[in-house]
């Protein structure tokens, strides 16, 4: 196949894991090199799960602060846009209760790249893009991302900070430019029921993410400016974001497919993969 890059893409809940676990199995039986990597991988090669940044002076301070763990602090720095980038679960990996206080943690989350000004994180962000396509392009292996591609820029800039539909258009479009030497196809995971996917998502998993995700969204950016409460306003909220994600989808110039899978139903919705795999292999 000629594409480099699937991207599945779609609302909390409607299916998104699902769908590409299902993709990257097609694709592999037919023997494609594929590399999943689905929401929440530390080691994501175009996104930072968990990526704390830095200017030269901030990281200065940091050692001059935590001198005893200055060492590992060097050895994990990577440069970036003018400044230092921490992967927060190598800092983990290394450093344990006895090393440092709550307060070098207190320091290294605050400065997660999805807690920095929106100006920052798109820097960042376009930049590891940018890195990961002309590492793609050095190989034969097809990469398959889960919700990294339209959510994140969607999640930080509109439902984090409340930035109009035309600025998270930019930054999504910017994406795509980027990766279009990647020859990418976009799946959307579409639900036509919003409120009865994330309430059935809320009942399936912990109420530690349900609370959390409700806090984020009904808390802050969007959410707040429209005084959004409860599981009722975070699907309020939920809506806007899908009329945003449905305007994106319609303007890109990508290869792209929508899946409704309001029904949950396996066997369907696996007939609807396959008919989008069929035409992506062909590719």
């Amino acid at each position: 196949m000629n594409s480099k890059l699937i991207l599945v893409e779609g609302l909390p809940g409607s299916g998104k894991s699902t769908t590409a676990t299902i993709m990257n199995d097609m694709l592999k039986e037919q023997h494609v090199d594929i590399k999943l990597f689905l929401e929440g991988n530390v080691e994501h090669p175009a996104d930072y799960e968990g990526g704390s940044y830095f200017s030269k002076t901030e990281f200065d301070q940091l050692l001059e602060q935590y001198k005893e763990v200055q060492s590992i602090l060097v050895k994990h720095a990577i440069e970036r846009c003018d400044g230092i980038v921490l992967p927060q679960y190598k800092l983990k990996e290394e450093l344990d209760d006895s090393m440092v206080s709550d307060s070098f943690w207190d320091v290294i989350w605050n400065h997660d790249i999805y807690e920095l000004p929106l100006e920052k994180n798109i820097e960042l962000i376009t930049d590891k893009w940018k890195r990961f396509v002309e590492q793609a392009m050095t190989g034969n292996q097809t990469f398959l991302f889960e919700c990294c591609f339209i959510q994140n820029p969607v999640t930080i800039g509109m439902i984090k900070y409340g930035s109009s539909q035309e600025v998270v258009m930019t930054y999504v479009k910017q994406l795509a430019e980027i990766i279009e030497p990647l020859n990418p196809v976009l799946i959307y995971v579409d639900q036509q029921d919003l409120s009865h996917s994330f309430k059935k998502a809320v009942q399936e998993r912990s109420k530690e993410w349900s609370a959390g995700f409700m806090d984020y969204y009904n808390n802050q950016g969007y959410g707040k400016i429209h005084d959004a409460q409860g599981i009722e306003g975070t699907i309020a909220v939920l809506e806007a974001r899908k009329q945003v994600e449905s305007s994106i989808f319609d303007a890109l110039a990508i290869k792209k497919f929508k899946i409704d899978n309001t029904q949950f139903d396996m066997n369907s919705h696996k007939n609807r993969i396959m008919e989008v795999f069929m035409n992506t292999v062909k590719m």
